[in-house]
């Protein structure tokens, strides 16, 4: 085998499998750097859900509707680019992918921070913004992959749990940080003005979409300097041949419903707030406005105790093995979901939100478990070669949760939406024992 050469921007003779051709100073920091870039890239996927919810505030005339379909889009396009860029780090390399894509996040940025300026925008151009946010998404299918080329089997669930757990982060720090530096100009834009709502005060929803522009350039500008490229010698049909395997589209159900909701539910959470407890709710003709909750001040909890439990449970992954860990997380969800509808079906006041609150964040607890414990599943299940590609196709299925639940839940009543996604977490959990969990399964994870 040819010597291990660092030098350069290529590496040569690298096999994660033998410490003589590893070197995890190099892993750890592909980690660290890519996982910086996914924070960002997640922020700037769920960015029009930390907008949507102040649209009709600034002078916008947006529908229940259209504000739905709005924070969908993103979840379509974020599920389409990932059909592509699971086939790109074997064609460009970890640092070109890592460094092109983190410049990329700025035009989605820029675009949001012009549109906001003016209540006029047409809708058609907000969904083209909202595609464009897709971006940020589709990365996951090509840096998980990609750094899982730098580990060895024996620590790739926690590695891989890590750069997981942690971008999923990127969801949580736009819907919390978003809505907090509206509320003053930053340091340099001073000279933008402000938005004004319909009760006169001022607002600056500009100011979440351009926040985060410094730490994307420098995530570009490291991506460039410090990553690696490892030579792959794959063609078109190599890097297909994992859809002959079942394993790929079992683990691809399974994945649609931990990660699937995850990221459905953290792109609707603040609107399904407000359409049942706040402004936008039958409860706004009874109660008064300081009665009511704001989707902005709670929907950042949810993906944040999910991307928190995701990255904590690599290691609980690799110790115990992860399909016993996805099964908890499907009994978990299907339990937590069932309060979440009993709720929802039974509120008629806004006390009655708390007790949905805490089934919605038991539920983000849930994906984040079985989020762990699928990736630690897929490469254990699939041979080396496949399970690059599986991570990227499941990531790329899963990731058109957001647009499919926004589209369910503007064409279904929001309770029996939640019913349905019982069923099919039943069904997700029952697939996860046959196949991996149960005592003698034929898969073993």
């Amino acid at each position: 085998m040819t010597e291990l050469n660092t030098k350069g921007a290529t590496l040569q003779g690298w096999d994660p499998e033998d410490p003589d051709h590893w070197d995890s100073k190099i892993a750890w920091r592909t980690l660290s750097i890519t996982t910086f870039s996914l924070i960002i890239g997640f922020s700037v996927w769920y960015l029009v859900s930390a907008i949507a919810p102040l649209l009709n505030r600034i002078g916008f005339d947006l529908t229940a509707a259209q504000l739905y379909w709005l924070t969908s889009i993103p979840g379509l396009a974020g599920g389409t680019l990932r059909l592509i860029y699971m086939f790109l780090p074997a064609r460009v390399g970890t640092r070109n992918l890592v460094g092109l894509s983190s410049a990329l996040f700025l035009i989605p940025m820029f675009g949001w921070f012009l549109a906001v300026q003016d209540s006029n925008t047409p809708y058609w151009w907000l969904l083209v913004l909202s595609a464009l946010t897709g971006i940020g998404g589709g990365v996951f299918s090509g840096y998980m992959p990609s750094t899982g080329w730098f580990f060895p089997k024996a620590k790739s669930g926690t590695a891989l749990g890590i750069q997981a757990g942690v971008g999923n982060l990127g969801v949580s720090i736009i819907q919390f940080l978003g809505p907090w530096v509206m509320g003053f100009g930053l340091l340099g834009i001073g000279f933008i003005t402000p938005q004004r709502t319909g009760e006169g005060s001022e607002v600056f929803v500009h100011n979440a979409a351009i926040v985060l522009v410094p730490w994307t350039i420098l995530a570009a500008v490291m991506s460039f300097l410090f990553l690696k490229n490892i030579p792959m010698k794959v063609n078109f049909r190599d890097q297909l041949n994992f859809f002959s395997n079942k394993n790929t589209w079992i683990l691809s159900v399974v994945y649609m419903m931990t990660f699937g909701a995850f990221a459905g539910f953290a792109a609707q959470f603040g609107l399904v707030i407000n359409n049942h407890f706040g402004i936008a709710s039958p409860m706004a003709e009874q109660f008064p406005a300081e009665a009511l909750h704001a989707g902005a001040t709670y929907a950042f909890l949810g993906p944040l105790i999910g991307a928190l439990v995701r990255a904590a449970w690599g290691p609980l992954c690799d110790k115990f093995g992860g399909a016993i860990w996805t099964f908890v997380s499907g009994v978990g969800m299907i339990a937590s979901t069932t309060a979440a509808a009993i709720f929802l079906s039974r509120a008629a006041t806004p006390d009655d939100f708390w007790p949905f609150l805490w089934s919605m964040l038991a539920l983000f607890f849930f994906t984040g478990i079985g989020n762990a414990g699928t990736f630690k599943q897929m490469p254990m299940i699939l041979p080396r070669k496949q399970a690059g590609g599986v991570i990227g196709w499941t990531g790329a299925l899963a990731a058109f949760g957001p647009f499919v639940v926004g589209v369910l839940l503007s064409m279904t009543p929001t309770v029996g939406f939640y019913w349905g996604c019982v069923v099919f977490f039943i069904i997700a959990t029952a697939l996860t024992w046959i196949y991996y969990a149960r005592p003698n399964a034929p898969f073993p994870g």
